[in-house]
């Protein structure tokens, strides 16, 4: 397993994302530091480094998320390749940025709602009726997620009531079942069982093999040697 210098990384041939010169700001603290480096295409790339460094805050430039944060500002440029071209995020729709760009957190955030239509929420966001489709849909995702035999009889109940572990299996399958270009998972196996954590490490090798491009943040090193293809380690805001 390679640990991937930024020199040598940005000579690599399929790349999904280009990153070049990225700062990132809270109320005025620089936490990323002029970040420029490539992510490959169809590929685990795991970021590792200490806590407070800005790992998950790397994770939240890639699909916007810091948009809803009073106080944050971004310098540089990310770049996504769709369709043959490179695309500057903050230049597309943010509907279209986060179809491409699935996102899964390290504490479970399941919405308000019974845990079919959490998981099918994102097909109802984009427009999706046919119900066959979504319930084959629903079934699939939760099914992949090593889920489906935990909840199948009780899919109308409200995902609140599933346990931390079942609410991250849960959120993995909502992120997936619009099959994005990039998904990105902080500490994704943080609160599973060494069981539920295996079957989602196969998950993530399968997804990659399907033409997935993985960015995955996590501090467990066994995690790290199993299933990434780069590592990028983030220290003091720079890789």
């Amino acid at each position: 397993m390679p640990v991937i210098h930024k020199k040598k990384y940005l000579y690599m041939q399929k790349i999904k994302i280009k990153i070049d010169g990225l700062t990132f700001y809270y109320n005025q603290k620089r936490i990323l530091k002029d970040i420029s480096v490539n992510i490959e295409e169809s590929a685990i790339t795991t970021i590792a480094g200490p806590s407070g460094v800005g790992k998950s805050t790397f994770l939240m430039v890639m699909n916007r998320l810091y948009e809803s944060i009073p106080g944050c500002k971004v310098k540089g440029k990310v770049e996504i390749k769709c369709d043959g071209d490179y695309l500057d995020i903050r230049k597309l729709p943010l509907t279209t940025l986060r179809r491409k760009v699935g996102m899964v957190f390290q504490n479970p955030n399941p919405l308000p709602m019974s845990i079919f239509k959490n998981v099918a929420f994102p097909l109802k966001l984009s427009g999706i009726k046919n119900q066959k489709h979504i319930k084959e849909s629903v079934e699939k995702g939760l099914r992949d997620v090593c889920l489906w035999d935990e909840v199948n009889n009780r899919l109308g109940d409200s995902a609140i009531k599933l346990s931390g572990g079942q609410q991250q299996r849960l959120c993995l399958a909502r992120a997936i079942i619009m099959t994005p270009e990039v998904l990105m998972l902080d500490e994704p196996t943080a609160s599973l069982d060494m069981e539920a954590s295996a079957k989602i490490e196969e998950l993530l090798k399968k997804l990659k093999d399907k033409g997935t491009t993985l960015i995955i943040v996590s501090h467990y090193a066994d995690l790290t040697k199993r299933i990434s293809d780069h590592v990028l380690t983030l220290r003091d805001g720079r890789f």
